[in-house]
């Protein structure tokens, strides 16, 4: 395409170094500042910006050369021809992100291909191929040629296994199921293990054969690494892991240390085996929410009668029988019945909550009580269950900075090991007359303490875990971009309504005139508002119900828009009204009622007044009162020496009613643009988090350092933000500070592990403390420490 690519053309760049909105803004004041450019987006979690160009301004060049003046290199990517088809396989063996850019590299350069994606946490690479392309078998074949297997995934099974398919580690498509030490990784170790302790026996039998026993045992153990390497340098990725140990294994079987050679080659294979079992362990997070879905449901006929069908085979509208003991197939809404369901696998709620007709309920939970009938509202890919497999599984190929800074370090990593290490080999004997066997020797053990495994997998094996980890507890986050930015936040910005509250009014208070009960004035009220949809109503009638009170029958009931609802009950003239309307029909309150209406009202109560025939009965106070968990939530915060306000677009008495009752600075009557201005303030002072539900909120949540949408996996609250809590609690916000603190420390702790053990080695292989074999254990030991450390994450809890 060239520079105008015709009029109006929609171009995109990758764009590297985003790692806050700060960025972004740099890039669009950068580039918007342009002639001719409109619909200018940038996005942190894809690295993409895109936008329009007129003809005959400004040129792509031209904005790649802006963003690189502000720190961020972009490249252009080439559009996909309209008939370009999006494929996808399930790769298997991708234990760290070595692998990833292997893929990715031998794949991009096959004609014809774009939108390259390799997760490797979810197996899976995706990309688009042009008609006129490479075939689907050539991309297989470029996957399995850097030591990859790949295979297709149909798009029919893909969505009836929720995108997700069920297999184990291994190095070709006949691992799945197996047990890891049956897998390709694991059949190559029992075979170099052979070859090495065959040498070993034999050269005790001949010992004057030892070298040629122990070289005939490297060559045969090299020939898979050896063919890897060779293919992976063809495939444009010359410095690989495999050309390090290759290098190093060859030198020293020249050198005549024919016996440490096979020993570095069956230790990197062992480390390769171990690698894979503990990437598999990392991957099972998003596994085990798949295997949560049921393969079976029971449709329900017209007539009553039931059919086992597949659960991907159900589609909206259908009914659903779900006996005691079942797992909910489908995202529904009860019809019929009653009873208890588990929804811990989902949400991560530990108590079970009962549900009946009206009520929803997400696929993957457990019925524990009576049966159900249900009609289904989202099935297969569209269940809350699959949207949250599915967005886990894009957030572990999400990248945060510090990994991004991991991976453009190592990059550079490996071809200059190689140089520091020909630099070992050649001063010494050339300046200072140092024998060249010797530091030949240390060359070679320098290439092998220079492998970068153990760094790289470092950051994102913490992440991918502590992603996992949280999606257990219903703490759902979109990539380790976000998961960084809300450990590091100085406030929490919470909107009020839905979010500190439940959402709902509820009566908190019943005031009678003398005289009159309490249970006598709420039957009253609720008889009148039996018919009525409207919030306030709906909150009478529930309180009702509460305390077990029977309805009397209503007649003539009619609304005054705005004021009131009145009916007739048992010969008498009810109203249910504001205090204004009360006054107006000449209900008026007794001194002391008076005197409580103004003392709620101060509280930021609603106050309706119950009259009998223009006299007053009593008052009833409503308030969408706080979540019961805020105040301890808002207190968690600020143990974690976090900030917290509250924005809100209510009326500053409510405001500050709801804000004193949890301890929590007030910014009340506020527009979605006052919001924005409220966090455009708090974000000089630091990061902030804004909390809201998703939907009237998502302009605030954007514009914050990182989003959280309340909800029970609603499309919005899960689509909307940088993470979601799925158990609608506000203590929510204070675990995801405390998950990622702790995955940011298990980081630390990782990246010191690799390079503290990568110094000391260095130091010992070049002053001859160590040699080869210790160096490839060294390696090996690192990448299992640092892999190891990463899955107690799995286990982590939140602190109290």
């Amino acid at each position: 395409m060239d520079g105008g690519s015709g009029a109006g053309a929609k171009l995109e760049w990758r764009v590297e170094g985003m790692d806050c909105p700060t960025c972004v803004g740099k890039i669009e004041r950068a580039v918007g500042r342009l002639p001719g450019v409109s619909e200018l987006s940038v996005s942190i979690a894809s690295e993409r910006l895109s936008l329009r160009l007129d003809p005959g301004s400004t040129t792509p060049e031209e904005v790649e050369r802006a963003a690189a003046a502000v720190g961020h290199p972009a490249r252009r990517l080439a559009p996909p021809p309209p008939s370009a088809e999006l494929l996808e396989w399930r790769v298997e063996g991708m234990d760290c992100p070595t692998c990833v850019a292997k893929i990715e590299t031998a794949v991009a350069r096959l004609p014809g291909v774009s939108d390259v994606s390799v997760n490797m946490a979810a197996e899976r690479l995706r990309l688009r191929l042009a008609p006129d392309g490479a075939t689907p078998e050539e991309v297989e074949r470029a996957a399995a040629a850097v030591g990859h297997a790949a295979r297709r995934i149909e798009p029919a099974a893909h969505a009836a296994s929720g995108g997700q398919e069920h297999g184990h580690d291994g190095d070709d498509p006949s691992d799945a199921g197996r047990s890891w030490w049956a897998t390709g990784k694991a059949r190559l170790v029992w075979l170099l293990s052979g070859l090495v302790g065959g040498a070993w026996a034999a050269a005790h039998l001949v010992p004057a054969a030892s070298y040629w026993l122990y070289l005939a045992a490297t060559l045969a153990a090299l020939v898979p690494f050896g063919r890897r390497a060779l293919a992976l340098a063809r495939a444009g990725s010359p410095f690989s892991i495999e050309t390090l140990m290759v290098t190093a294994a060859l030198g020293a079987a020249v050198i005549g240390a024919a016996e440490e050679a096979a020993l570095v080659v069956l230790l990197f294979a062992v480390g390769e085996l171990l690698e894979g079992i503990a990437a598999g362990r990392a991957r099972a997070g998003i596994r085990a929410l798949v295997a949560l879905m049921p393969r079976t449901a029971l449709r329900r006929h017209v007539d009553g009668t039931t059919e086992e069908v597949p659960a991907e085979r159900l589609a909206v509208g259908d009914l659903v029988l779900v006996r005691p003991g079942d797992r909910v197939p489908a995202d529904g809404v009860v019809m019929e019945g009653q009873s208890a369901l588990d929804e811990s696998p989902v949400t991560g709620e530990s108590v079970p909550v009962t549900r009946g007709p009206g009520d929803p309920v997400v696929a993957g939970s457990v019925n524990a009580e009576g049966a159900l009938v249900l009609r289904v509202t989202a099935a297969g890919e569209g269940s809350t269950l699959a949207r949250i497999a599915r967005l886990v599984e894009e957030a572990t190929a999400t990248r945060g900075r510090t990994q991004r800074f991991i991976e453009r370090f190592s990059a550079w990593w490996t071809p200059g090991a190689m140089a520091v290490s020909a630099l070992v080999v050649l001063v010494p004997p050339l300046l200072f007359g140092g024998d060249w066997w010797t530091w030949i020797y240390r060359g070679l053990a320098l290439l092998l303490v220079a492998c970068p495994c153990a760094l790289v997998i470092s950051v994102p094996a913490a992440m991918a875990s502590g992603l996992s980890a949280g999606a257990r507890r219903g703490l759902l986050v979109k990539g380790g971009a976000a998961l960084e930015a809300i450990g590091h936040a100085r406030t929490v910005a919470f909107d009020k309504t839905g979010t500190l509250t439940a959402g709902r009014p509820r009566v908190t208070d019943v005031l009678t005139a003398e005289g009159v009960a309490e249970a006598e004035l709420l039957r009253l009220a609720a008889a009148v508002e039996a018919g009525s949809s409207h919030p306030l109503a709906r909150a009478v009638l529930a309180e009702a119900a509460a305390r077990g009170i029977a309805l009397p029958p209503a007649r003539a009931a009619a609304a005054i828009p705005g004021k009131a609802v009145a009916a007739s009950v048992k010969g008498r003239r009810i109203g249910v009204g504001s205090p204004a309307w009360a006054a107006e029909g000449g209900a008026a309150l007794p001194p002391a009622l008076d005197a409580a209406r103004a003392r709620l009202e101060a509280e930021g109560k609603t106050v309706a007044v119950v009259t009998a025939d223009r006299a007053a009965l009593g008052l009833l106070a409503l308030r969408d009162e706080p979540r019961t968990d805020a105040a301890e939530a808002v207190a968690a915060l600020q143990r974690l020496g976090v900030g917290a306000v509250m924005l809100t677009g209510d009326n500053p008495r409510t405001g500050a009613a709801i804000g004193g009752a949890l301890g929590l600075e007030v910014k009340a009557g506020l527009l979605p643009a006052d919001k924005l201005r409220e966090i455009a303030a708090l974000k000089e002072r630091g990061p902030v988090v804004m909390v809201g539900d998703g939907i009237n909120d998502a302009p605030a949540l954007a514009a914050a350092t990182a989003g959280v949408a309340m909800g029970g996996g609603t499309e919005v609250a899960l689509e909307a933000a940088d993470a979601a809590l799925l158990r609608e609690r506000v203590s929510g916000v204070a675990e995801l500070v405390q998950l990622s603190r702790a995955t940011l420390t298990n980081v630390k702790q990782n990246v010191a592990v690799a390079v503290g053990l990568k110094l000391v080695f260095l130091v010992t292989t070049v002053t001859g403390v160590t040699g080869l074999w210790p160096a490839i254990l060294a390696d090996t030991g690192a990448t299992v420490l640092v892999t190891l450390n990463a899955l107690r994450l799995l286990a982590w809890r939140p602190g109290r």
